[in-house]
């Protein structure tokens, strides 16, 4: 009768109410459809009060309840306050507490819902900022993979990018910390993929229905549910973002879904944009090559000596501790260090030394190398390591005569690296030096040709370098002091 009472009472208020004799009658209810809060009596046949929120706790916790009870359980129903409840209300009772309790508690949770979609348009925000910073493709597709695993607690993430001559291909994938697989989670069917939005249809599905989209079903984990998005440029599918939840009862909803889209149109743009910076980068990387390999053609004693300078500094430049992008610059300079030389019109490798006027030729090709590269603007990073690497510690080099710490760290360490292939590579005005040499007269001009805390440091990762390697090639028996220059 009292629940007849307040079910009358509350439908008068606007309310669309739902009754149930028990707690199990209630749980069935809670299956068939939504609801937003729960009014249960404390004790009831079958299932109580205390049991029934424990059930919505655990597959319904969105669920406002409050629990309604009699004096006499009081202590029990502030219990239940403890394990969730929201409120309770004391019999007897008059209808505008009721109504009132139920509002507040409606209000609570409309807040908290608010509260939940203010942090989801916060880490929408934090996530499109982070795609959008990036030109890494590898940081872009974990930047998205991170917000898929934790906005939307997925168990598992693919990203499928599309190669022009290859088709779809796997090109990331995440399984969430928090789940424990039992095996492998299987493999996507791009072509799946691309006929389901050739319908121009969302992607989500459950159970069984998840299996036609996998190529290679997961051995023993059965997908629970399953959401894709295309990634587009310019209405072109250039790959698919997809989330797989293999928990029982976790399925994704359609708020997930349409939250997974707004990502997937935020990443599309910051993912084409950083495979075209990584073309970008191979086409960077492949001009100088071919800049490097025109110096190391102009006679067939410099063959290779690019490349070698590029491998001793780029070593020296971690063992420094360089930042990954300063190595890189180090590695480039290194590799173009000498494309001045084609600016000078003499034979450098003829036998025996150079004259005073040829060697004054020869000290001018740092200027033609910082002229022949400033025109072209992204290689500006680079001419500094160019212009400067035959400067001295000492200030005695050339071309401006820098000393110390006014000559730049990426050209004190292409000097040491230049110096020792120089002196441990054959030319024609003399024989290879051994590897003992070299060293021991880059020891000698520390701290006067060289920085001595670079050539320190080169010193000791030019043995664990060729220790890795098997040792330094034995060109020459030689063991004639030479001055530790390079032409």
């Amino acid at each position: 009768m009292i629940r007849e009472i307040l079910s009358d009472f509350l439908s008068m208020e606007g309310f669309s109410v739902c009754t149930a004799e028990d707690g199990r009658a209630a749980l069935l209810e809670l299956s068939r459809g939504h609801f937003d809060l729960v009014l249960s009596d404390l004790k009831m046949p079958h299932m109580g009060g205390l049991d029934l929120l424990q059930a919505v706790q655990r597959h319904a916790p969105n669920i406002v309840t409050i629990i309604m009870t009699g004096f006499g359980t009081v202590e029990t129903a502030i219990d239940a306050m403890k394990q969730g409840a929201y409120d309770y209300i004391l019999k007897p009772f008059k209808m505008e507490e009721v109504v009132h309790t139920i509002r507040r508690g409606l209000e609570k949770q409309q807040l908290q819902a608010e509260n939940l979609r203010l942090r989801e348009v916060l880490s929408l925000y934090k996530v499109s900022e982070a795609i959008a910073a990036s030109l890494s493709l590898d940081q872009v597709l974990q930047t998205i993979t991170d917000a898929a695993l934790h906005e939307v607690d997925a168990d598992a993430v693919l990203v499928l990018l599309r190669d022009p001559e290859e088709g779809f291909f796997e090109r990331a994938r995440e399984v969430n910390p928090t789940f424990n697989s039992r095996g492998e989670i299987g493999a996507l069917d791009p072509e799946a993929l691309v006929t389901w939005f050739e319908r121009e249809r969302p992607l989500r599905v459950h159970g069984e229905e998840c299996l036609p989209f996998f190529s290679q079903a997961p051995e023993t984990d059965r997908p629970e549910s399953f959401i894709a998005t295309r990634l587009t440029v310019r209405t072109e599918t250039i790959g698919f973002l997809c989330l797989i939840s293999f928990t029982r009862g976790r399925r994704f909803d359609e708020a997930q879904r349409k939250l997974i889209q707004i990502v997937s149109n935020r990443a599309s743009a910051a993912i084409e944009n950083a495979r075209l910076y990584e073309d970008l980068k191979l086409t960077f990387r492949q001009t100088i090559r071919g800049l490097a390999n025109a110096i190391d053609k102009m006679d067939r004693y410099t063959a290779g000596h690019s490349e070698r300078v590029a491998a001793y500094a780029e070593m020296l430049a971690t063992k420094i501790g360089l930042a990954p992008d300063q190595i890189e610059i180090v590695r480039q300079s290194a590799q173009l260090h000498d494309i001045g030389k084609i600016g000078c019109v003499l034979n450098l490798n003829k036998p025996g030394k150079l004259s005073q006027e040829e060697y004054e030729i020869f000290k001018q090709h740092p200027d033609f190398g910082c002229e022949i590269l400033k025109p072209i603007e992204f290689l500006h990073p680079i001419v500094p390591g160019v212009h400067f690497h035959h400067e001295r510690w000492d200030g005695g080099g050339y071309p401006l005569g820098l000393e110390k710490q006014n000559i730049p760290l990426v050209a004190r360490i292409i000097s040491v690296a230049d110096t020792y292939d120089a002196m441990t590579s054959d030319r024609a005005y003399r024989r290879a030096l051994p590897h003992t040499v070299a060293t021991d007269e880059i020891a000698r001009c520390s701290g006067s040709q060289f920085d001595p805390d670079v050539a320190h440091e080169f010193l000791e990762g030019i043995e664990s370098y060729w220790s890795e390697r098997g040792g330094p090639a034995v060109r020459s028996a030689s063991s004639e002091r030479v001055k530790s220059e390079s032409r």
